[in-house]
């Protein structure tokens, strides 16, 4: 048995590579819903009320999931909830293609949140385990990357597998992705012991207190309350916007939202490598964190716009920069729990912040439906995400004046 420190950097890689693939898996699972929306709603006769309803219960399924996956994936360890959280939600995606009913719909919707829930903490704390922490804001960035890759796989794979195989194939092939990707850890991980090491530095009183009432907690769960609900909009609404807006839908869709979700995937590799290089120059993680969360913010900020060109290409840099915002401030959160947060609870901080995400998530996604369907249009909804980012960092410059990082041996692995 090796731990991951004895691993050679090749095994090392293969592992961190596979977490990467199973960020992608999970978004393209959520995605396809959102994708074929004109073909299933048309199929099944679902109005946008609808719609938003669906987008509700999934943010509910992945709120109460993210309640317990994160004591989950700190009790198993990212051993054994990688392969269990993939599998999970495989057999949930894969259960899309024989709903029928609008109940059966909800229901599989809601298996599919709660069991991706364990997407978040475990990709934190493998991500944690396999790389070096001098890298971690590195990985955490390629780790949302991901997601973003996934989003802009979605548009282009899924419209061309809807049809050869139906939009009901290419739910059950999606699950059999999955289920192929859990064995291929299970053989990866082999052998190999995921060891902890303590936290040196935090008072222990702090760092095992209860969690609802240390200020790190709440700082992290705002902040994604406001922020995730943008992303959850966007993720959700996107394909719909274009639709509504310039009339295009179907295949035609795959490149304005590749490129949109391109940009999501520059502003995670930005915000992750930009994020390491000024903390290897010497700044300080509360002037780095809180400098890049600003630079993000901002970058959301003209999302509105959007409504008012008549410009398609220039709808759609909008939109991209607004995603690339939305991922660099995301993976700075991510890594700024790592630095502030024992690892030994990095799982149940992560999974409550980011059941907190998807409280916002829950609200914009019903709000959105009703919105829409009472004919106000985007610009509500839009405005707020303009306003959110900075929002989230004023609550966390509330709650956390200074980010304190704690101490961390360089290469230590202190995560199981």
């Amino acid at each position: 048995m090796r731990t991951v420190a004895q691993l050679s950097p090749r095994h090392r890689g293969l592992l961190f590579a596979l977490v990467i693939t199973a960020g992608v898996l999970n978004l393209v699972d959520r995605q396809i819903i959102a994708v074929l929306k004109p073909v299933i709603a048309a199929d099944l006769g679902w109005s946008d009320n609808d719609y938003g309803t669906l987008a509700a219960w999934f943010q509910t399924g992945a709120a109460i999931g993210f309640l317990f996956s994160g004591w989950i994936a700190d009790k198993l360890g990212v051993k054994w909830a990688n392969p269990l959280g993939v599998a999970a939600w495989s057999i949930a995606a894969l259960l899309h293609g024989w709903a029928r009913t609008m109940v059966e719909f909800t229901a599989v919707r809601v298996a599919l949140g709660a069991t991706e829930a364990m997407g978040t903490p475990t990709g934190t704390k493998t991500v944690a385990a396999v790389l070096a922490a001098r890298w971690r804001s590195t990985g955490y960035g390629a780790s949302n990357a991901a997601s973003s890759l996934g989003a802009i796989l979605a548009p282009l794979a899924i419209p061309a597998a809807a049809l050869t195989l139906g939009w009901r194939g290419t739910f059950a092939a999606a699950g059999v992705f999955g289920l192929g990707w859990a064995a291929v850890w299970l053989v990866t991980a082999r052998g190999v012991a995921f060891t902890a090491a303590p936290a040196t530095d935090a008072p222990r009183a702090i760092a095992d207190g209860p969690l609802l009432r240390d200020r790190r907690t709440w700082a992290v769960a705002g902040a994604k309350i406001l922020s995730d609900a943008t992303w959850w909009l966007l993720l959700f609404w996107l394909p719909d916007f274009f639709h509504r807006q310039f009339g295009i839908a179907g295949v035609a869709l795959g490149v304005p939202l590749a490129i949109a979700y391109g940009g999501a995937a520059i502003g995670s590799l930005l915000g992750g490598s930009v994020s390491t290089r000024l903390l290897g120059r010497g700044y300080s993680v509360n002037a780095v964190r809180k400098g890049i969360m600003l630079a993000a913010a901002l970058a959301v900020l003209p999302i509105p716009l959007a409504l008012l060109t008549h410009s398609y290409p220039l709808a759609i840099a909008l939109m991209a920069l607004a995603l690339a915002g939305h991922q660099a401030f995301s993976t700075n959160v991510f890594a700024m729990i790592a630095d502030i947060v024992p690892q030994r609870r990095v799982g149940r901080v992560t999974s409550f912040g980011s059941f907190c995400g998807n409280v916002g998530g829950i609200g914009i996604a019903k709000v959105a439906g009703l919105t829409l369907a009472a004919g106000l249009g985007y610009l509500p909804l839009l405005l707020f995400a303009s306003l959110a980012y900075l929002a989230a960092l004023g609550w966390i410059q509330l709650l956390l004046p200074r980010l304190r990082p704690l101490r961390d041996d360089a290469d230590a692995i202190r995560v199981v």
